[in-house]
């Protein structure tokens, strides 16, 4: 007998094919039967008006927190997407000793604009290994299916220190990391995240410590990868969007082939002061593609809050840095009032890196609402910050 039963659907199964007058059967929460099934059923559920599909999965989140207080993970449920890949962009909050909690907590708060007390008083830190953070939210029941990337910056940070964020890791080091990503990989993680955009700064305004990784590093982590057969890599590495350089395409691919693995690349979204950047772009890792990269981009316009206690979208011009150094309000206001500090700024935007189009800045008055829903590096139109 059948769990479930969905009758006369309209079926969209995914795969291009036509839309189909189709059953579908569910047994033990797996799809048991498409087509015109006459098994009878616990529950039955008449979906003659509706349209069956699968569930979108959304593979570039940032919930790695917000999975401590919305168990909905809002607002991917709102919009049918019913798996999510969390913990992209080399960022996140496992691996994590106790004594380093808050800097792991201002990565997120200079990557994400996620504000240091929802972080304070949200995440409820019932972990400390990678593991033991998977498992903390297995326990929380979440209402999607939950895909974990282990970012490399908190794996650096729990062998290295602080040193993490200064340099690349010893031989010793890299074989500790490497191991740590290993547990993490045989207890059910998905792969690994980094970045290289200059605009992720993480504590005290210093580059997320997955920056630092050197190329035997990655190489070392790819190879975990490659020994199990199994797994992806993220990767933030387009330093101006829409834009691979030879160094960044060469990395690409170094990468392809100490993993033999699948990775996926971010972020290659339309731009009106490069209109071809993106064509170019894919043509020029056409090969790339053939190997297994994968580029990510989005469908929606994307709508960027932009406010000076979180400015993340300027943060890739070297005159901000002093802003994210000590992000209260009065180290902030000094910097701003700073006359040296805007004529570095003038000069930086002589040398635009990759904030966009100056003439869609639009100002307004600031609107407060719930925070939930922080959606990752590039907010959509229904995610806004």
């Amino acid at each position: 007998m059948l769990d479930l039963l969905l009758k006369n659907g309209a079926l969209v199964d995914g795969t291009g094919a036509p839309t189909r007058r189709a059953d579908v059967g569910i047994a033990g929460g797996r799809i048991a039967a498409v087509g015109k099934v006459s098994e009878s059923a616990k529950r039955t559920i008449d979906a003659s008006d509706l349209v069956v599909a699968p569930g979108f999965i959304d593979p570039h989140t940032h919930y790695d927190a917000q999975i401590c207080w919305d168990g909905a993970l809002t607002p991917s449920s709102w919009h049918g997407v019913t798996s999510v890949v969390m913990g992209n962009c080399g960022v996140g909050i496992a691996p994590c000793r106790p004594a380093a909690r808050e800097i792991a907590m201002r990565d997120l708060v200079n990557v994400e604009a996620i504000p240091f007390e929802v972080l304070n008083a949200g995440i409820t830190w019932d972990w400390e290994t990678f593991p033991q953070y998977m498992d903390a939210a297995a326990r929380r029941k979440p209402a999607l299916n939950l895909a974990f990337l282990a970012p490399l910056t908190p794996l650096r940070h729990y062998v290295m220190g602080e040193a993490s964020l200064e340099r690349a890791a010893t031989g010793a080091e890299i074989a500790d990391i490497a191991r740590l990503l290993a547990v993490a990989m045989d207890a059910g993680a998905f792969g690994f995240s980094s970045t290289l955009l200059n605009q992720h700064l993480g504590y005290q305004g210093r580059p997320l410590g997955c920056r630092n990784a050197s190329r035997e590093e990655l190489k070392a982590y790819c190879n975990v990868l490659r020994e199990r057969r199994k797994g992806a890599i993220e990767f933030a590495m387009t330093r101006q969007i829409a834009v691979l350089d030879a160094p960044e395409l060469e990395l690409l691919e170094f990468m392809l082939d100490e993993s033999k693995r699948p990775i996926t690349f971010i972020a290659m979204f339309d731009r009106d002061d490069l209109p071809e950047a993106v064509r170019e772009t894919l043509a020029k890792a056409r090969p790339l593609i053939a190997k297994g990269a994968r580029p990510q981009t989005s469908p929606l316009p994307l709508t960027r809050e932009i406010n000076m206690r979180n400015p993340f979208s300027v943060a890739a011009f070297p005159s901000w840095k002093r802003v994210f150094v000590d992000k209260s309000k009065g180290a902030q206001a000094g910097v701003y009032r700073d006359p040296a500090f805007r004529a570095a700024f003038r000069e930086d935007l002589k040398r635009p890196a990759s904030f966009g189009n100056w003439e869609r800045i639009h100002g307004g008055r600031h609107r407060h609402r719930a925070r939930r829903g922080w959606r990752g590096c590039v907010p959509r139109r229904d995610a806004r910050r």
